[in-house]
């Protein structure tokens, strides 16, 4: 049966637009992957089953569960399912999908045509009618406006978010009855970032982390319908006691190098920290980041400031220039560098070269020095999510002020240069395999906020310049690079 499920995914896949993909933020669930996310289930042998599948689709999910039931895996006095689908497009897929196991399962549906975020809501605050004991979910990906209706109705309900994804998770965890198991496969960019720490702190308030699933490679979870999007697998307890989390990774889909660790909690969620990011170890050693004892120091601590680049070229777009020319100073993205350095200005760039210094831009530019710079974003499976550059102010001569794009985050001193040596230790020591190995382990993004840089740990201000010392001739070779962090030692 789940052959056929995977031919009618690939076909209803195929023939929806990317536009209307994208309107719905609904991507349909691989074979592979629903049947992994149902084995995810404890074992049970007797009892009602009140399975919640928000975001339906077809029914993959809800028949990969079925289909463990009837393997006797998971075995019910009766299971009743309520399958959620907004599409109207889908429901005949969904009701012969659901059909179709009549005849083999103690089972009853219910395909609800409506907005699930509403439903849910007016359920928690008016009948509790739903009181689930599982749920399986692929909810849709797709960013909430602060102005909406969805936003508004969510707030009622003590939900602060803003994806739909989250949304669907906070809503599915507020339906559940205590004990109850939810497993969802969504993007791992609610683990950091301080959009999600309302919806971090909804789900650690109300349930038990029991499990988390991690794709190595960011394109294949949905490789059908070409998303780029690390996702996560995670399995949760409703008001469960909160212990060791498993952790399992695997380089795509097809599982077949599946590997798994356990890890105490505290290293997926340290007790000290405010933010309550959620990190997704990768191997049980610790690297070098973590170990050395001399890499604890915060960006406060050493007097530096991280900034998000201030220029927004859209909003200045009339006083872009392609070129420089008189009354321009350079305005810089991430284009204009490579490796540790920068080339300016860059002739064969698509974007514009310089900015107009005037009243209107004037208090978005920073004096001329050296800077660090990070690229927020890393293109398409990139090797490094952390790249880091210096800015040399010997590239622009007789300039007084810069202009930092919005695509960059900018580490300076009260918005002036660093000293040289700091400039140049800050970008070796943040270009290291272990900084980015250490970075991944937290952060699902595919970009590098200035919260992030912040969260980070760094050696001391004085072991920083002398590294910046020691590397200034230094040849831009990742091997040379980590040679040199490794054999740091406090000065």
């Amino acid at each position: 049966m789940l052959s056929i499920i995977e031919k009618t995914r690939l076909r209803v896949a195929k023939s929806t637009t990317a536009q209307r993909k994208s309107q719905l933020g609904q991507f349909l669930t691989p074979t592979k992957t629903a049947q992994y996310m149902a084995d995810l289930f404890y074992p049970a042998t007797e009892g009602v089953c009140r399975l919640l599948d928000p975001g339906a689709g077809i029914g993959s999910l809800s028949s990969a569960f079925l289909e463990r039931c009837i393997s006797g895996n998971l075995s019910f006095s009766q299971v009743k399912i309520t399958a959620f689908e907004f599409d109207k497009i889908l429901h005949k897929e969904l009701e012969n999908t659901l059909a179709s196991y009549s005849k083999r399962a103690p089972l009853s549906y219910e395909i609800v045509d409506g907005d699930f975020i509403e439903e849910a809501i007016n359920k928690i605050q008016f009948d509790r009618r739903y009181n689930f004991s599982h749920a399986i979910l692929n909810p849709p990906y797709k960013k909430i406006s602060s102005d909406s209706r969805h936003r508004l109705l969510l707030r009622q309900a003590g939900i602060e978010t803003v994806n739909l994804y989250s949304a669907f998770v906070a809503l599915t965890l507020a339906l559940m009855s205590p004990g109850g198991q939810v497993v969802a496969i969504i993007p791992r960019s609610f683990c950091n970032g301080p959009y999600y720490r309302p919806f971090r702190n909804f789900i650690l308030e109300r349930a038990a982390i029991l499990q988390m699933h991690l794709f190595k490679s960011r394109n294949t979870a949905f490789k059908d319908d070409d998303v780029l999007q690390e996702n996560i697998i995670i399995m949760l307890e409703c008001g469960g006691q909160q212990g060791d989390v498993r952790i399992t990774t695997s380089t795509d889909d097809s599982f077949v190098d599946l590997t798994a660790h356990v890890y105490p909690f505290d290293h997926i969620v340290s007790p000290d920290d405010p933010e309550r990011f959620v990190h997704v170890p990768t191997s049980p050693e610790r690297n070098r980041i973590e170990l050395f004892s001399t890499f604890r120091y915060s960006l406060e601590d050493l007097g530096i400031q991280v900034s998000t680049g201030p220029v927004v070229d859209f909003r200045l777009k009339d006083h872009l220039h392609v070129m420089p020319e008189a009354g321009t100073v350079p305005l810089l993205y991430p284009g204009h560098f490579s490796g540790h350095s920068s080339e300016w200005p860059k002739i064969d760039n698509k974007k514009p070269n310089a900015i107009l210094r005037n009243q209107a831009t004037e208090k978005w530019l920073f004096p001329n020095g050296f800077y660090c710079v990070v690229r927020r974003f890393s293109s398409k499976e990139e090797k490094r999510r952390i790249m880091a550059s210096v800015v040399q102010p010997d590239t622009f001569p007789n300039t007084e002020v810069l202009g930092f794009e919005n695509h960059l985050n900018v580490l300076h001193e009260n918005k002036h240069g660093l000293p040289e040596s700091l400039a140049r230790g800050l970008t070796v020591f943040l270009n290291t395999t272990a900084v980015d190995e250490c970075f991944r382990r937290f952060n699902g993004h595919t970009q590098v906020n200035a919260t992030d840089l912040k969260k980070m740990k760094y050696p001391s201000r004085k072991v920083l310049m002398a590294l910046g010392t020691m590397a200034k001739d230094l040849p831009n070779d990742q091997q040379a690079i980590d040679h040199l962090v490794e054999g740091l030692q406090e000065a």
